[in-house]
């Protein structure tokens, strides 16, 4: 029977409120499993004739193989530097190796998950090169040998694993084709070499990302967990009360939403999410995170600080222009890349534009430096000419930016890096 509770302060939602933040990442991560799996494989087919069907193909790389823009709706806060690979590892019935081609010069990698979101490895340019090489990804139970040719052995903390492909591309027809070739040339294999791909029931359709039914949410917990098991450096709390699970999961994913809790960096900007490869026992950080910026990588393989307000402390908004003036010795730090990206308030999504730009950064053809060595970066709706670097902005529309760093260098790494404010001009 239900536990007797009358508000949301009772001894049964403070549990409820507790289970939620610490199995929030679970449910999410189930979430886009199915909202990421593909319905059709190029050989095996359909996973089922029906369309309305949850059944999907596991172990099975998808591909984008083109830049995301305004008219993208899907995933907020989207980068527009790279194109993406994704795939979902089921390791239930075993290892699944993961071949990729040479990447010549290009930068970029393979971030793993686990199904709580730890970034709990990487294969790629940063730790693993960029040569031809074959990976094993295996579960927590498996003791086999690994077989020969296997360049890398990648051992799991559970046997749901997400893995997020990025691709580093420039804007042009023949660097989008060759990109899209490299994609082509991952692949996922069997140990014995056969296809890896099988199908497995998400229940879900990845819908848009409110708080769900208790009692779905509450199913998709106890089947994850008999995957993904807590790890040691916490205690699991659950199950709970149903009546209360109710109650809290609405009210904590709207807090969730709400509440900010980035690392202030200085300048107005702010770093929304700083793990490297696990989050440890801040578990209310995990939740923040699997709730808003699901995905993202460990601050070793990218940064993205945020900024909202101008030096003043004001709103950003299209309705005044803004410089953002990186000095001589303060330039962005990194071994890979860095972009600056707008997105509108709103909606955290791209902003259309008559110049079709979405970011400015140190790919950017024709960068205009200071004869010093600064950089500066005009914000604005309105071009300012070509003697500028422009980043458009929405007219009379409330925005915000997030400076990406791809394999950022040590000062960004230990926060001692000068980040300059948006200046109101």
């Amino acid at each position: 029977m239900a536990a007797n509770f009358s508000n949301a302060g009772s001894p049964a939602f403070e549990a409820a409120r507790t289970a939620v933040l610490q199995t929030l990442p679970l449910f999410e991560m189930m979430r886009m499993r199915a909202a990421t799996t593909a319905r059709r494989h190029p050989i095996l087919g359909f996973a089922s004739d029906d369309r309305a069907s949850s059944m999907r193909w596991v172990n099975h790389f998808t591909h984008t193989h083109r830049r995301i823009g305004p008219d993208d709706r899907e995933v907020v806060s989207p980068n527009n530097d790279t194109v993406f690979s994704n795939a979902w590892l089921d390791l239930s019935r075993g290892p699944v190796l993961i071949d990729t081609p040479d990447m010549g010069e290009r930068y970029w990698t393979l971030g793993l998950l686990d199904a709580w979101t730890n970034p709990f490895a990487y294969v790629g340019r940063r730790t693993t090169g960029n040569r031809r090489q074959r990976t094993l990804v295996h579960g927590p139970a498996w003791k086999g040998p690994v077989p020969g040719g296997v360049d890398n052995v990648i051992s799991a903390p559970g046997e749901d694993v997400w893995v997020i492909g990025r691709l580093l591309v420039d804007d042009r027809p023949d660097d989008l084709e060759q990109a899209a070739a490299l994609q082509r040339g991952i692949a996922t294999h069997r140990l014995d070499g056969g296809v890896a791909a099988f199908r497995v029931d998400t229940v879900l359709h990845g819908g848009a990302g409110g708080a769900p039914d208790a009692a779905l949410y509450r199913a998709m917990i106890d089947d994850a967990l008999a995957r993904n098991p807590v790890q040691a450096v916490e205690r699991l709390c659950w199950p709970v009360d149903g009546t209360a699970l109710a109650l809290a999961l609405p009210l904590v994913y709207e807090e969730l939403r709400q509440k900010a809790q980035p690392h202030a960096l200085g300048g107005g900007w702010a770093l929304p999410v700083a793990v490297r490869t696990h989050w440890g026992e801040d578990v209310e950080m995990r939740a923040r995170v699997a709730r808003n910026f699901i995905g993202a990588l460990g601050i070793e393989e990218a940064m993205y600080p945020t900024a909202e307000v101008d030096a003043s402390g004001a709103l950003l908004n299209g309705s005044h222009a803004y410089e953002l003036k990186f000095e001589p010795d303060a330039v962005p730090e990194v071994d890979a890349f860095w972009s600056l990206t707008l997105y509108r308030r709103s909606d955290c999504l791209l902003v259309a534009n008559p110049a079709h730009r979405y970011s400015v950064g140190d790919r950017l053809p024709g960068l205009q430096w200071g004869a010093d060595g600064s950089l500066s970066i005009r914000i604005q709706s309105e071009d300012p000419g070509a003697a500028h670097n422009w980043l458009p902005a929405p007219p009379g529309e409330a925005f915000f930016v997030v400076l990406r760093l791809y394999q950022p260098r040590r000062r960004h790494l230990e926060f001692q890096f000068p980040y300059p404010p948006l200046r109101r001009l």
